[in-house]
């Protein structure tokens, strides 16, 4: 082992870093002290379970390059206090000591990245969402792995780097890093299509008018009628994701460490299933460090709650909470994390306890007292929020095959731009049909004559709540805005009679 010179003054250098927690991106000011004395390597303002680890690694990675710190005081400063490190800041420090011991000035930069004892940088989670939440800078370096998803950073050059070596070299000038906006885009996933489906002329009717308006909708079906198969569609019908929106997506899908090195940006809306056994961290998030669950990552996509019955009550209590909210609020130790939480849900469910009631091919064996109880179980929380039900049949699956998602997707979007049209005319106060208040409704969709007759017949006869009614016409307007119409007919309150979520 070779002897240091010692410096007669001492070396400093200062690199900038990023900590994230949940979504949102600090900027973390790394300094480095390096003065003649006895061998010791301190780490101040890092949360104390991250000392020892970021110490290991980075001495590792740099005895691996020939740099040993013996003779040395070393004092490293990270600002703010208190700020943890999953990995994520061990480059930049590493690159802290080295251009201290050189005393090569750096430029402004973020340098982001884990590294192993080998002194190879891995990547890290959350890339996207820390560049982008660091707006003043215009220059950083990113591992390698990450380069797919950091290429869809714009306000900045974003380099990547395989080992700390070639990062050493580019900032010595002996080489040039790879630009993360020269990885290759790679192509979108297969998706599913309507047209793969025969029959289910309601349940794709349902879809429509769901997707169009957001409205959550609760498929009841037998085993085997299709009502998974619909589901896994509904994303390939609702409109494409704007820019924004699919960076959103990319951001939670990278915190969560679920998008694959040679994912970009994600392009299609996410559909999440979770099982019903699921946790509650699970579904809504948790843990540590802190991560997002399925609802966050189905946001601006499709959350489908199979057998919606037999998740525990404690838990769609819990994910009821976030859904009327839009976001999922995590406290733990001292720290407030937020992941939005903005699905389409759709559920689904038997139409009795054996699953076959009124089922052509097989006999329903439930005693009807049975079925009433089992029926009346279809309240509560996240029942509640359905604006739709579809009954389906799987007989229905019979027939010819029918439009792809293209054409229903076409029909989709000009809803959704009608919708739009009205918000931004200040008109009503929400972008979709799905989250109208009663004052919006009162404003754009009043039936006409023949609808309001009979939507007081259906409230007499039916008893329709003050909810219910509200989500009648919440999803009539989405039903005349597929249908080209400025007004709510009464053909159009009928359909969304007919699709209202009443216990029957």
């Amino acid at each position: 082992m070779g002897t240091n010179p010692l410096p007669e003054k001492p070396l400093r250098s200062e690199v900038l870093s990023i900590a994230l927690t949940g979504l949102v991106a600090t900027l973390v000011s790394i300094v480095v002290t390096i003065e003649a004395g006895s061998s010791t390597v301190e780490l101040i303002g890092l949360a104390e379970a991250s000392v020892r680890d970021t110490k290991a690694r980075v001495l590792s990675a740099l005895a691996r390059l020939g740099k040993w710190l013996d003779g040395y005081k070393v004092k490293v400063e990270f600002s703010p206090a208190g700020t943890r490190n999953d990995g994520m800041l061990d480059l930049a420090v590493a690159t802290a000591l080295l251009m201290a011991l050189e005393q090569k000035p750096l430029a402004r930069m973020v340098i982001v990245g884990e590294l192993a004892q080998t002194g190879a940088v891995r990547p890290v989670r959350g890339v996207l969402p820390a560049l982008l939440g660091v707006k003043d800078m215009s220059r950083a370096i990113v591992p390698w792995s990450n380069g797919p998803e950091a290429s869809s950073v714009q306000h900045m050059e974003v380099q990547v780097a395989a080992h700390l070596q070639d990062v050493v070299g580019s900032l010595r000038g002996a080489g040039q890093l790879q630009f993360a906006r020269d990885f290759l885009k790679a192509p979108p996933l297969a998706e599913v299509d309507l047209a793969d489906i025969q029959g289910l002329v309601a349940g794709r009717r349902a879809l429509e008018i769901s997707a169009a308006g957001l409205h959550p909708l609760l498929f009841i079906g037998s085993p085997g009628s299709g009502k998974t198969m619909l589901c896994r569609r509904l994303p390939t019908v609702m409109p494409p994701l704007t820019r924004e929106e699919a960076l959103e997506v990319t951001s939670i899908h990278s915190v969560a460490g679920l998008l694959h090195t040679s994912q970009g940006l994600l392009t299609q809306r996410p559909l999440q299933a979770p099982h019903y056994t699921v946790s509650e961290v699970g579904l809504v998030g948790g843990g540590l460090p802190v991560r997002p669950g399925q609802v966050s990552l189905a946001h601006l996509g499709v959350l489908f709650l199979d057998e919606l019955l037999e998740f525990k009550k404690r838990t769609l209590a819990v994910l009821d909470g976030v859904l009327k909210d839009g976001q999922s609020v995590i406290c733990q130790r001292q720290t407030r994390v937020v992941f939005p939480a903005r699905p389409l849900t759709v559920a689904s469910v038997l139409p009795c306890p054996c699953g076959f009631h009124r089922t052509k091919d097989r006999t329903c064996k439930c005693p009807p007292e049975r079925i009433r109880a089992y029926r009346e179980r279809l309240r509560g929380a996240v029942f509640d929020r359905m604006d739709m039900k579809a009954i389906l049949s799987g007989d229905e699956l019979k027939g010819s095959r029918s439009e792809c998602s293209a054409d229903m997707r076409a029909r989709v979007v000009k809803a959704r731009d009608v919708q739009k049209n009205r918000f931004e005319k200040l008109v009503v106060t929400e972008a979709v049909n799905g989250r109208l208040s009663l004052a919006d409704l009162d404003r754009v969709a009043k039936p006409d004559d023949k609808g309001q007759r009979m939507l007081g017949q259906a409230v007499e006869r039916l008893g329709l709540s003050a909810e219910l009614h509200a989500k009648v016409l919440r999803v009539s307007r989405s039903i005349a805005d597929l249908d080209g119409s400025d007004a709510v007919r009464a053909h159009h309150i009928a359909e969304a009679l007919n699709a209202a979520p009443l216990v029957t």
